[in-house]
Parts: C-alpha cells; sequence; structure tokens
C-alpha cells in the first residue's frame, strides 16, 4: 500500500491549480508514495472584504494561519503558499523547504476590445485595488481612473465583461496557472510596471523536524529562484512592504548577473532605483538598492 502524504492548500482555483502543479511534479519523482491535497479555509477566504478593510497592517497572515496550524498539528504534511502572501518568518517549528521554479513575474493588462494600454481612452477606469498597482500606472498616465476590484480570478474578469471597467491588471501567473493565458491582452514591461516581490513564485512549507519531507521536497526545489526571491522579499522587508505598501520589484538574470529594478511610493511620487550587480552579492543588492531610493527621498 502506498504511503499518503498530504498536501494543504487554499480552496480557490487559483491555489488548488498550484498544488496540483506541486502534486504533479513530487509524483513524476516519486511515483510510489500517493499525494493527497486537502483544502483549508482560511481567514481571508471567509472575510476578505472586513479583513482588507479593517486592516492598517499586512493582510499575509489571513491566507496562511490556518494552513499551517495544520501542519503543526500533523494533519497535513506539506503547505503549499504562494510566496508573495507569506511573512518574512515561518512560524516556530515550520520551514520553506522547498521554493519551485518561479512562473511568469510580470503584471497583465486584460482589456475591453483587446486595447493595448497606449491605445486605452483617456481617463479609462482601470481596475485594481493594489498600491502598487495604482502607483505603476499614475506613473505613467496620470489621466486613468483606479477603480476598486476585488475577488478571485474568475470574479475580476467577470466584473471586466459585466461593469464599468475598461481594463483591469493582474498576475501573469495566475491567469497561467489557471489556463487563461488567451485571456491576456497585454505583458506589461516589468521595468516600467514592477510586480510585487516574489511574485510568481511558491513557498512550500512543512514542519522542521520531518527530514523525510524535507528531503522529498529537495526534488522541486530550484536554487536560481530561490536566490533571487531572497533579494525581492529582502527588499520588501527594508520598507516592510505588507499589502499596504505601495512597493514593487523586478529581476532580470542573465548568466551570473542581476538587473535588479525596484520602486517605492512617497508621497505620490514613484522614486525607482536600478542595480546591475552579481547575483552572488545576494541580499545586499535590496539594500544598495534601498539606499539609492532612500537617498532620492531625502532630496
Amino acid at each position: 500500500m502506498k504511503k499518503n502524504i498530504i498536501i494543504g492548500s487554499r480552496g480557490s482555483i487559483l491555489a488548488l491549480a498550484q498544488a496540483e502543479e506541486v502534486k504533479k511534479n513530487l509524483s513524476s519523482y516519486y511515483p510510489a508514495y500517493n499525494f493527497e491535497i486537502k483544502t483549508i479555509t482560511t481567514s481571508g477566504d471567509k472575510d476578505l472584504k472586513s479583513n482588507w478593510e479593517n486592516s492598517d497592517k499586512s493582510l499575509k497572515s489571513f491566507f496562511t494561519k490556518e494552513i499551517e496550524q495544520e501542519l503543526l498539528e500533523g494533519t497535513i504534511d506539506i503547505a503549499v503558499h504562494s510566496m508573495k502572501d507569506m511573512p518574512s518568518v515561518s512560524p516556530e517549528g515550520l520551514i520553506c523547504a522547498a521554493i519551485p521554479k518561479r512562473e511568469d513575474a510580470r503584471d497583465i493588462l486584460v482589456s475591453k476590445g483587446r486595447k493595448l494600454f497606449p491605445m486605452l481612452p483617456k481617463g479609462a477606469k482601470i481596475g485594481t485595488s493594489s498600491l502598487r498597482r495604482t502607483m505603476n500606472m499614475k506613473s505613467v498616465r496620470e489621466d486613468l481612473e483606479i477603480k476598486h476590484l476585488r475577488g478571485n480570478i474568475h470574479t475580476r474578469l467577470k466584473k471586466l465583461e459585466e461593469e464599468d471597467y475598461d481594463a483591469i491588471v493582474l498576475a501573469a501567473a495566475g491567469l497561467k496557472r489557471v489556463g487563461l493565458v488567451d485571456r491576456i491582452t497585454e505583458y506589461l514591461d516589468g521595468t516600467i510596471f514592477p510586480p510585487a516581490p516574489a511574485q510568481g513564485a511558491l513557498y512550500i512549507q512543512c514542519r522542521e523536524n520531518d527530514s523525510f519531507i524535507k528531503e522529498i521536497l529537495t526534488s522541486i526545489h530550484d536554487k536560481k529562484t530561490a536566490e533571487i526571491v531572497a533579494i525581492e522579499r529582502e527588499f520588501s522587508k527594508i520598507f516592510d512592504g505588507g499589502c499596504h505598501t505601495p512597493m514593487g520589484c523586478y529581476s532580470q538574470v542573465n548568466g551570473d548577473k542581476i538587473k535588479f529594478t525596484a520602486v517605492y511610493s512617497d508621497e505620490g511620487k514613484q522614486i525607482k532605483a536600478v542595480v546591475e550587480e552579481f547575483l552572488s552579492r545576494g541580499k545586499e543588492i535590496a539594500y544598495i538598492a534601498a539606499e539609492e531610493i532612500k537617498k532620492k527621498i531625502k532630496k
């Protein structure tokens, strides 16, 4: 009889697609084991509206707390999270045991009539609730009207069709993972519209003392992705980056070098830094970018 290994995930279509991806990859390496997915409802899934509107801090724990609790209690063996939902430190007893190869980090535009960003009419209504995306859009076109938009991918796409929006901005990774690539109107240039730190990356969590699961998870770990997201998350940490912090970064790797584009919004003004360095300098790159931004803010 095959040994059962339980993978915990949120129940959204995207979260389950991510968990299925992890399950498929692990199964290919370990066909002797039976990998199952358990759906777990988080605080964010139950009451996202009040959590969002009544919180003056990061929403990250709203999407992870219940899953991490089940991991600690042993009812699941592995947890699959979106990296950008994760606080910088895991609860005691849990670790990030693998970061798989990253999906596309960029943001994308989905518009009515498939109009590209420069072709959107003056005063076009753009749907997003992200301060970072608002900052990015306004830095290029001040005429745009940003309208509040929340919900899962399918809900947002439906609102675009049925309500008063000209376009919406989403993560490329999400649409690719749920098989909706054909809905993408335009991939937004990450150097102009920097995505959220670690966007498109997954965070695979397990118990720190579970040597068996830790060994299994090494099979899906991607070293280069881990190096890149470590820099991005460090940049986020420097600026206390939560859901309410208008900041972003974009990493372009060529061989052993990285071009790191970082932005932060100060009093409605977008401040940018571009650092080109050897990837081996690691988190130091985040501090170089942050110092450049801080100097510009002081001017």
